[in-house]
């Protein structure tokens, strides 16, 4: 892979052209790789709004964003692609999910050792409850 003025990135960027994807990468002179992580989204939108719609969405999740946020959210509803706010933050939360999917399992794995250490704990104190002194007993 030949170098460019760009260094790596550029490395990268044009490698991946070469593959047939085309994009553009922010300026990253001033970013470390190793605290990077490429991902590629699909921009078959589409394709994730009618899988969501299979499903119920009768899970509520109150959730504050600011008025960029919220003026993005309210743009794809005026294109007349998604239905409300809602669904579009729904949308856009599940493929947030998604680019992030590493990283939930790997904190989903740390989750399921801290219920197990819990119930460890749990057993413990029942167990040192069950055999604790009767009142009225010397040393209480």
């Amino acid at each position: 892979m030949q170098r460019t003025k760009r260094g790596a990135w550029g490395a990268v960027q044009e490698a991946l052209r070469q593959s047939g994807l085309d994009f553009e990468l922010p300026d990253l002179s001033d970013v470390n790789p190793s605290e990077c992580k490429v991902v590629c989204v699909p921009l078959r939108l589409g394709d994730s709004l009618r899988e969501m719609g299979k499903e119920a969405r009768d899970q509520v999740v109150m959730v504050r964003v600011d008025d960029d946020t919220k003026q993005s959210l309210d743009a794809w509803v005026a294109t007349g692609a998604l239905k409300s706010r809602s669904e579009a933050a729904a949308l856009f939360i599940r493929e947030g999910l998604k680019v992030r999917a590493q990283e939930l399992q790997e904190l989903e794995g740390a989750l399921r050792d801290l219920r197990r250490a819990r119930d460890q704990l749990e057993q413990k104190a029942r167990d040192i409850l069950r055999n604790k002194p009767k009142e009225g007993k010397k040393g209480d």
